[in-house]
């Protein structure tokens, strides 16, 4: 017996709630992991001497690559992979300061950690040579370069309270009643804030600057930027972003394509490295908004949240230089407080890891304090610096048995 017409509709209505949910899902992900960080890539590629043009360009080249990335991964396994910029990276960045050799030195080093991520994905034991490293010394050192940061809110606090107060007190609120808005929430008391700001002192903004543009910087390379700045920057990406990333994706019942997911995100900081970007990875915190329950209640269909999220990024990438050139004219101190506030979760989460185990306490507060002191010694920054004295307190006071 044929099908009613009333049988024959039923299916479109039941598919149309499955289908939209990862759409908005995936639209959510992609502002979420936007706007909450933007402002510490900023501050991270200035901090090694990026120009204002040169920033743009970086924030247009990781928008492009890992959304990019995003589609061709989630397409390919069917899973709800996704990408992001490396935040953690970009704190890193900001505490490293200029290195010799300034702006090409640096790009040369986000070459380096690029090639570093594709070798871990082709050659294994580099892997696990990563994972030899102690989970208490990396975060520790992660918590130490987000510290200066993480400080700047209250800095400016005292400096233009009038200016920063509703940045915060937005901040806290959305805190209280919708935590993963609490950092979008700020940024756009911000842009209010920069708005009266820029209207009341006449600034100037330059509509060509207002067009995405990707700017080529010849690589260079120095022993200090690869130390100090390369290093620093594939131990704290991996150890910060692909590896809780992978963790999150497993905690929801999927299994990372490791192998795809190195090769993707090295190759694509190896391509936007010339063009700024310091590099991309496995989303950690966004990746639960498009691996979990928002994206629907069919698992098999989550990836579509994923694919959904990388074409959201390349539309965002259309407004990356207008973001940059409006929040060049911000006030001193406003955007590192934005910077520092979408920093502060990250940094208490590094440091409760860190201190988590008694017997790796002193090793890793060495670490932590090594780290925040910004020393620079040799031309080396203080992320190497950490990462080895922590490495050496461990070795000294761990007994012998232990360390085999």
């Amino acid at each position: 017996m044929p099908a009613s017409p009333l049988d024959t509709r039923q299916p479109r209505k039941s598919r149309s709630p499955q289908l939209s949910r990862p759409l908005v899902a995936g639209i959510v992900t992609a502002l979420v992991g936007f706007t909450s960080s933007f402002a510490v890539v900023l501050a991270g590629l200035k901090a090694v001497g990026a120009s204002q043009e040169q920033a743009a360009s970086g924030l247009l080249a990781l928008t492009l690559t890992f959304g990019v990335g995003v589609l061709w991964l989630s397409w390919r396994s069917r899973l709800p992979v996704t990408l992001a910029w490396s935040t953690p990276g970009a704190a890193l960045l900001a505490s490293a300061g200029l290195p010799d050799g300034g702006w090409p030195a640096a790009v040369g080093a986000f070459l380096i950690a690029g090639v570093l991520i594709v070798l871990t994905g082709l050659v294994p034991p580099l892997g696990r040579l990563m994972e030899m490293i102690p989970t208490a010394l990396a975060q520790a050192m992660l918590a130490g370069v987000l510290l200066s940061l993480c400080l700047a809110p209250f800095k400016a606090l005292g400096t233009a309270p009038l200016l920063v107060a509703p940045v915060i007190l937005s901040w806290l609120i959305m805190m209280k009643f919708a935590p993963r808005w609490s950092v979008p929430a700020a940024l756009i008391v911000a842009l209010g804030v920069i708005g009266i700001y820029i209207a009341a002192n006449g600034v100037a903004i330059p509509g060509n600057r207002l067009l995405p543009e990707l700017h080529w910087t010849t690589p260079s390379f120095t022993f200090g930027a690869a130390s100090g700045i390369a290093l620093p920057l594939f131990v704290v990406t991996m150890a910060s972003q692909n590896i809780p990333g992978t963790a999150v994706l497993k905690s929801f019942g999927y299994a990372v394509p490791w192998r795809p997911s190195m090769l993707v995100t090295g190759a694509g900081t190896v391509l936007g490295a010339p063009f700024g970007g310091h590099a991309i990875n496995l989303a950690a915190l966004s990746a639960a908004l498009a691996a979990g329950d928002e994206a629907g209640e069919d698992r098999s269909r989550r990836w579509i949240a994923a694919f959904t999220s990388g074409l959201a990024y390349l539309v965002l990438a259309a407004f990356s230089a207008a973001l940059v050139t409006v929040v060049a004219a911000a006030p001193p101190g406003l955007l590192e407080a934005v910077a520092g506030l979408a920093l502060l979760g990250t940094m208490a989460s590094a440091i409760a890891s860190a201190l988590a185990v008694a017997e790796e306490r002193i090793g890793a507060s060495v670490t932590f304090l090594v780290a925040a002191s910004g020393l620079s010694f040799g031309g080396i920054g203080a992320a190497f610096w950490a990462l080895a004295a922590g490495i050496l307190v461990r070795w000294v006071l761990k007994p012998r048995e232990s360390l085999k």
